[in-house]
């Protein structure tokens, strides 16, 4: 077997007659639009859209965020996932005064034990209504 330079370095070896021949992974796109994909799943990796409430109109940010999980859940299920292989979230929230009522719903939710590396952060949302997004990525 050859090694091909900083490779052999960090003891990733290559055969030399297979070299830019990599298997190249299958995406497969969900709920796809002319703007973005819902899910998008590369290798034994799925990825989801910002997620927002359904209806949100006058509904609370506990009840947008459990619409939003529930959404979640729906999508890794059909990516053959779940929230127990959770990798990341990131969580828009439009006033950080309701970040505890938030976060009550969320730890309900979240997989004890599986929790995701999770960055929350004060933001304006794509329409007034909107109080809550949350973006995930999981294995499968």
């Amino acid at each position: 077997m050859q090694s091909l330079g900083v490779y052999a370095r960090i003891g990733l070896y290559i055969d030399a007659k297979d070299w830019g021949k990599g298997t190249a992974m299958k995406i497969e796109r969900h709920e796809t639009g002319s703007r973005m994909s819902k899910a998008v799943i590369h290798g034994d990796t799925v990825y989801l859209a910002g997620i927002v409430a359904d209806s949100p109109k006058d509904k609370s940010v506990a009840e947008q965020t459990r619409s939003i999980l529930s959404q979640i859940d729906d999508l890794l299920a059909v990516a053959g996932t779940n929230n127990t292989k959770l990798l990341s979230a990131n969580i828009w929230i439009t006033d950080m005064t309701h970040f505890h009522e938030m976060n009550t719903v969320w730890d309900a939710w979240v997989s004890p034990g599986n929790t995701p590396a999770r960055a929350t952060v004060e933001a304006k949302l794509a329409s007034p209504d909107y109080k809550v997004e949350i973006m995930v990525v999981a294995a499968r």
